[in-house]
């Protein structure tokens, strides 16, 4: 695994190393986002460029490969016996050993000893020296071999995940997957085909530095190397693109709307797909985009505007309230539930960690709701467009099929996608006859 490019001193990158256990705590000990945890230490720390990819580097490398570095500290510490902000400390420093290049020895062991002293004094400080250099003396141990238990430990899955995804794919696959969902995802674009072409964005791209590599899979998505921040792009802030990954514009490539139909977004959230949508009607459908956030309806908003979208209009709801004031009879409905989101672990490692297995069954509870109330809205002929970036049966193809001999519905097609060659979604197309 890479890390950031050139050599990372001691005193150039204790600032990184700072707010990774920073957040890293929070994740753990408070229950906070990763992402939302990251974003607001980083506007507090003020790093410059190549701090912030450090630090970003360190928390997410940390909490995928989680139980991996405490398997390897653990053979030298008692993890139950030491202070959580030392813990954090050995995490760290034991990633960017193992699993990091061009990081040296001698950084990472400073700078978690010095924080280890700041906890506790000299005896932590001792205490995780002593760790730190046996582990640099032995290395890594030897994974399991047995291969459900490497499984486990190779790419740090909890066991009832890894038995989701081996019902979901098959257990010929679950290795190959298990290794994608534990590297970062890929930059992927969406092209605004009323603004311009796949083609000519790459070719424009190109012209800053950035590669752009057409994704076969999904017509209008491209990957993106070397770029940076999309949010300074002036392609992106022109509306000429914007970020979505494969697997979530195969929603609307499904969905196939056309000029002129009857469309509800429901759970609409930020507007990946209600945008997306948009564009592929030629924002000549009108779009109900309803959630129950007006935070997400207000960054749909802004979205909107940037990609030049005017057919959507916001609606702050409650979809399982019959009385919300939203059509009866759309054309098309579009359920993106609330879900598991374990197909998008290589983006939220931290629900490794925050999720059980008993969340499944209640998200299904509530998926389940969800689609008998907006299946009420749909029009005679008309069709609904199920999508969730999980791979659990219960919230995917056996949800739909319970749907469809509840509601009359006809189950028209389903599709799957998997890292590494997008995020994890199920999508599925049922008609009302």
């Amino acid at each position: 695994m890479s890390g950031p490019s050139g050599p990372s001193g001691p005193s150039a990158d204790r600032g990184a190393r700072a707010v990774a256990r920073r957040v890293l705590e929070r994740v753990e000990r408070g229950g906070a986002w990763a992402t939302l945890a990251l974003d607001g230490e980083l506007a507090r720390a003020g790093l410059d460029d190549r701090d912030r990819r450090l630090a970003s580097e360190l928390v997410y490398g940390v909490l995928r490969h989680r139980a991996r570095l405490d398997r390897a500290v653990g053979a030298h510490a008692d993890l139950k016996r030491t202070p959580p902000k030392v813990l954090q400390a050995l995490r760290i420093a034991a990633y960017q050993l193992l699993l990091l290049d061009r990081v040296p020895n001698y950084a990472a062991v400073d700078d978690a000893v010095n924080a280890a002293r700041a906890a506790g004094g000299a005896k932590l400080a001792g205490f995780c020296n002593a760790v730190l250099r046996k582990l640099i003396a032995t290395g890594e141990p030897a994974l399991p071999a047995d291969p459900r238990a490497r499984l486990l430990a190779e790419f740090s899955l909890p066991a009832w995940i890894a038995d989701e995804l081996a019902a979901a794919a098959g257990p010929e696959r679950v290795a190959e997957i298990a290794a994608a969902l534990a590297q970062p995802a890929p930059l992927i674009a969406r092209t605004n085909i009323r603004r311009t072409t796949r083609d000519a964005l790459a070719e424009h791209l190109a012209t800053v530095g950035v590669t752009a590599t057409p994704v076969a899979s999904a017509p209008s998505a491209l990957r993106l190397e070397g770029l940076g921040d999309p949010g300074r792009s002036p392609s992106f802030l022109a509306g000429q693109w914007t970020v979505q990954d494969t697997g979530a514009q195969h929603v609307g490539h499904l969905a196939a709307p056309a000029a002129g139909m009857r469309i509800l977004d429901a759970c609409a959230g930020v507007g990946g797909k209600a945008t997306h949508l948009a564009e592929l009607a030629g924002d000549a459908a009108p779009i109900d985009a309803a959630d129950q956030s007006r935070t997400k309806l207000d960054l749909l908003g802004q979205t909107a505007q940037r990609l030049g979208a005017t057919s959507i209009t916001r609606h702050v709801v409650d979809l399982l309230d019959p009385r919300s004031p939203l059509g009866t009879a759309y054309d098309l409905v579009v359920l993106d539930a609330p879900c598991s989101g374990l197909g998008v672990l290589r983006r939220h490692p931290d629900a490794k960690w925050r999720l059980v297995a008993d969340d499944v069954p209640r998200l299904a509870r509530l998926q389940a709701q969800l689609l008998d109330a907006v299946a009420l809205r749909m029009a005679p002929g008309g069709a609904l467009v199920y999508s969730v970036c999980t791979f659990t049966r219960a919230e995917g193809p056996d949800q739909v099929r319970a749907l469809a001999d509840r509601a009359g519905l006809v189950l028209e097609s389903e599709h799957r996608t998997w890292p590494p060659d997008a995020d994890a979604f199920y999508v599925a197309r049922l008609v009302r006859a």
